[in-house]
């Protein structure tokens, strides 16, 4: 059933019928102990009397004719009359009521028994009295005690039968009106603008809190991803709008040139400009992919090692020395290779480009759980430190041209791979430490 309503209706008819039913047998049950108490007492009391009355078997017949008779329970309609014989003990029928079979009620001796009497059912009780001589029976027939319990039963079902289209309305009405808030929700939603993020069900009832509370959440990093988007829309504008104009510039420069040294020096700037442009646009695309992508099953097994040199191969910097730790060979990571070689590269790059020419670069392992790079450079001021990994922020104190994306995608591609980066700046050498924390259970 795909309506919520028509579930909730169908839910509560079908247990609240079931609870009247229950209901029901169960006082059907009860009427019917009691009421079977109520006429097993009236027949002990009809037989004590006539047994009272009798003197001797030759006086039954008077005490037959004199005693009134008795009825269970007054209901129109039915006759309740109690039957009555009295037999000697020798077994001679002395008296009987009208309403008495001509047969013998019970051949049992004193107390409650049951017996059949051409095919119909009886409740007898029976005193025997030796000193008398006689045995008072006095029954009653089982079939109008059940059809009374029945009418009893009955008056209870009938208005619960003919209410019952007026209950189930109810309920629909009911379930209706609880839903509300969520149509009102729904409706909110409905005339919203696409641009509106902003929270729903600030008044919402508690069972429906944790619906609004995930849609709120989805919200709120819907408006992150735009607010991400825009910001690398802008950022890219502005980036990219100065190297354009400088390879301009210098494209004029070159065209216009008298001699060769200005010329390819404007050749030289133009290529500078448009490898800035490049890695820009590369770190662009990169963090791209790196916030759309979900994640995915496509685990390697990757040796940091070898990465790591076939890294520094492809860009070369002959004014540094680079050094990686031949322990990093044994060191396997388990997850998706693109998103370790981001991290690697924009890592190896920053440690490279702060470095002073003459400096050192190295990779090392830490234990088993970590490894980390190392570099000549000034560092980063304490303050900073923790903002460095931010997007588009460049350090005040930075000297060299850069985007502010690169550590920002480490961290990124890192957690992708459930690993973790943390900066400290290299006491009482100059330069930073990027340690790389894996996970737990690597690979």
């Amino acid at each position: 059933m795909s309506s919520l309503r028509g579930r909730l209706f169908a839910i509560l008819v079908v247990t609240t019928s079931l609870i009247w039913l229950a209901a029901t047998a169960w006082i059907y049950l009860g009427t019917k102990n009691e009421l079977e108490r109520v006429l097993d007492t009236r027949l002990q009391e009809a037989a004590r009397m006539v047994a009272s009355l009798v003197q001797d078997d030759r006086s039954s017949q008077a005490a037959i004719a004199g005693t009134p008779q008795f009825n269970a329970v007054e209901t129109a309609g039915y006759e309740r009359q109690l039957s009555c014989q009295i037999w000697s003990l020798g077994g001679r029928l002395v008296a009987a009521s009208t309403t008495a079979p001509a047969e013998r009620l019970s051949a049992h001796g004193s107390g409650f028994h049951d017996s059949v009497i051409n095919g119909e059912a009886w409740r007898v009780y029976a005193i025997e009295d030796a000193a008398k001589g006689v045995r008072v029976l006095v029954g009653d027939r089982l079939g109008l005690r059940e059809r009374l319990v029945q009418d009893l039963v009955l008056g209870l079902v009938a208005p619960t039968l003919l209410m019952l289209p007026l209950f189930a309305g109810l309920i629909w009405l009911s379930v209706g009106r609880g839903l509300a808030p969520l149509r009102q929700i729904a409706r909110d939603l409905q005339s919203r603008p696409a641009d509106d993020l902003s929270p729903v069900g600030a008044n919402a009832v508690r069972e429906i809190r944790p619906l609004t509370d995930a849609l709120n959440g989805l919200f709120r990093r819907l408006d992150l991803a735009r607010r991400h988007e825009r910001e690398i829309t802008a950022f890219a504008a502005h980036e990219l709008r100065t190297p354009l104009a400088g390879i301009r510039m210098q494209a004029q420069i070159a065209k216009a040139a008298g001699n060769d040294a200005i010329r390819l020096s404007a050749l030289d700037r133009i290529v500078q400009g448009v490898d800035r442009t490049a890695r820009l646009i590369s770190q662009l695309l990169a963090l791209a992919r790196l916030d759309a992508a979900a994640a995915s099953s496509d685990r390697q097994r990757i040796r940091v090692g070898p990465l790591l040199r076939e890294i520094d191969g492809e860009r070369k910097w002959p004014e540094l020395t680079v050094e990686i730790d031949p322990a990093l060979d044994d060191l396997v990571l388990s997850g998706q290779a693109e998103n370790l070689r981001l991290a690697l590269r924009n890592l190896h790059e920053n440690a490279c480009g702060h470095s002073p020419a003459g400096g050192q670069v190295r990779w090392f392992r830490i234990a088993e759980t970590a490894l980390a790079v190392e570099d000549d450079g000034p560092g980063i001021p304490a303050e900073e430190v923790a903002l460095v990994t931010q997007r588009f922020y460049r350090g005040r104190s930075v000297k060299t041209a850069g985007t502010g994306l690169g550590l920002s995608i480490v961290e990124t591609a890192l957690a992708r791979l459930g690993a973790s980066l943390s900066l400290e700046n290299r006491t009482p050498a100059a330069g930073l430490r990027a340690t790389i924390t894996l996970p737990a259970g690597h690979p």
